[in-house]
């Protein structure tokens, strides 16, 4: 084996586990990127080398940078640098940097009602747990067959395994804090005493 292969079955492990780590299925990921499923599974498995053309597509689907995407070593550099990622009509702004774990967005849902905001939007459920907390506007979420209008300095929590869509409730843009657990985590609130 010589070191190219060893980066390159290492990267092929790397993209694999950020895959599983979103919850991500390789036709899921072929739709979000165009990249069939075949090359990725062929990515994942280090036979194939990784390109430009491939890996900028896949950093854009998990909304981080081709550093973090390929593991490269820190530069010392303290800002973040925060790339939006849109989908269907609403923007994702990346709060933390961690694949895995508790994530955190800024969520913008726009003016116009999208199909996943409106009033009958089907719902949609999906592993995870979510915590709200609206920042601007006016958001209606639906969760079952209860809909919960909730303006700003609003909060909510919920189990994403129930029926739920999340949009502008009166056609005007919403700006959300958005946390987000793949497992079930949920968000835990603690107060000092002193």
């Amino acid at each position: 084996m010589t070191d190219d292969d060893g980066v390159t079955a290492a990267l092929g492990r790397r993209l694999r586990a950020i895959r599983t780590q979103r919850g991500l299925t390789l036709a899921e990921l072929e739709r979000d990127t165009g990249i069939s499923s075949s090359t990725l599974s062929r990515l994942e498995s280090g036979q194939r080398r990784a390109t430009v053309d491939l890996l900028l597509p896949l950093a854009r689907a998990y909304a981080v940078t081709l550093d973090e995407l390929v593991g490269a070593p820190e530069t010392g550099d303290p800002r973040v640098h925060i790339k939006p990622v849109v989908r269907r009509g609403i923007t994702y702004i990346p709060l933390t940097r961690r694949t895995g774990a508790l994530q955190a967005f800024k969520v913008i849902y726009p003016g116009v009602r999208t199909d996943h905001g409106a009033p009958d939007a089907p719902l949609v459920r999906h592993d995870g747990y979510e915590w709200l907390y609206v920042l601007s506007g006016n958001l209606r979420l639906r969760l079952g067959e209860q809909t919960i209008v909730m303006g700003p300095g609003e909060a909510a929590e919920f189990d994403t395994h129930v029926p739920h869509s999340i949009g502008s409730a009166d056609g005007r843009p919403v700006e959300v804090l958005s946390l987000f657990g793949k497992q079930g985590e949920r968000a835990h609130l603690r107060a000092s005493s002193g």
